[in-house]
């Protein structure tokens, strides 16, 4: 009569550690249908710090299969991503007035100046903008930037496609939050403090990696929605007439400043010698007395 409360006991322990071996291993088998195969022998390594080890419910054929059909259905279900950008420079006859232009432009295509920045050197005056501009009136921006501003000295347009990265992203960052909340379960079911700790730690980690991944997909979505495109406004001070591109109605009036300007610097130039005037008086004075005593 006195080993039957034992042997009840030990019977107790037995099942209790019965029921939650069978529990972690249900948890294994549902995290392997949703966490890619190399993910499930690092999933198994966790679960394996506070539950006995068991064989995976599901054949890596199966996993194989749902991890290729959620694949595909993610797929099919985001649209192409293409990211446009490009950089143009044109010579202008007047950068403020081109800049008025280009104003316009940018408020017809709902389009934004990011950026703005000038130069002004000896030779030459610089505006550098980058305007951001929605994806479906980029052509139109580009086109109308091309036509009546000035003369295109260089244009390069490049598409890059991130569909593929978008997808990879998506799909793994769904998987996390799967992830995620398979391991708030676990925490509810944990029995230790260590256990605890430890699922909490994991917690954390995947809680920082959804968050990158979320910042790449917003990173990836406002570049594909609006497209970037640097602007360079060139105008040359003093410009060659045999290489200038700009029209005859420039051309002449910066003919005319320069004429001016160098009328200007001859102006200037001969004032600046004036120290050399003030010579001449007595140079003639000296030689008009040493005339005077030659003829003597």
């Amino acid at each position: 009569m006195k080993k039957l409360p034992v042997l009840l006991f030990c019977l107790i322990l037995i099942n209790c550690n019965k029921s939650e071996s069978i529990a972690k291993e249900e948890v294994r088998a549902d995290l392997s249908e949703i966490i890619p195969e190399d993910k499930i022998a690092s999933v198994n390594t966790r679960v394996s710090s506070y539950a006995p080890a068991a064989p995976n419910s599901v054949s890596e054929k199966t996993v194989s299969e749902n991890k290729n059909q959620s694949s595909a259905q993610r797929i099919d279900t985001i649209s192409k991503k293409i990211i446009k950008n490009g950089d143009m420079r044109i010579q202008v006859g007047d950068i403020k007035k081109s800049q008025n232009q280009i104003s316009e432009i940018i408020k017809n295509n709902h389009a934004y100046i990011q950026k703005e920045e000038f130069q002004n050197t000896d030779t030459d005056d610089n505006l550098y903008i980058t305007i951001r501009v929605p994806h479906k009136n980029f052509d139109t921006l580009v086109n109308s930037f091309s036509n009546g501003i000035g003369s295109v000295l260089s244009k390069n347009i490049s598409s890059d496609d991130v569909t593929e990265e978008y997808t990879d992203v998506s799909i793994k960052l769904a998987n996390k939050k799967i992830y995620l909340e398979k391991y708030r379960d676990m925490l509810k079911k944990a029995a230790t403090t260590k256990d605890m700790l430890e699922i909490q730690e994991n917690i954390r980690e995947l809680e920082d990696e959804i968050d990158v991944a979320e910042g790449r997909l917003r990173f990836i979505d406002d570049k594909v929605n609006y497209s970037t495109l640097n602007l360079n406004l060139y105008k040359e001070k003093v410009r060659s007439s045999a290489t200038s591109k700009i029209g005859f109605g420039s051309r002449f009036g910066d003919s005319v400043t320069e004429g001016w300007n160098s009328f200007v610097s001859f102006i200037l130039g001969i004032i600046s010698l004036w120290p050399f005037f003030l010579l001449i008086p007595v140079f003639v004075f000296l030689w008009r007395k040493w005339r005077g005593r030659k003829k003597k």
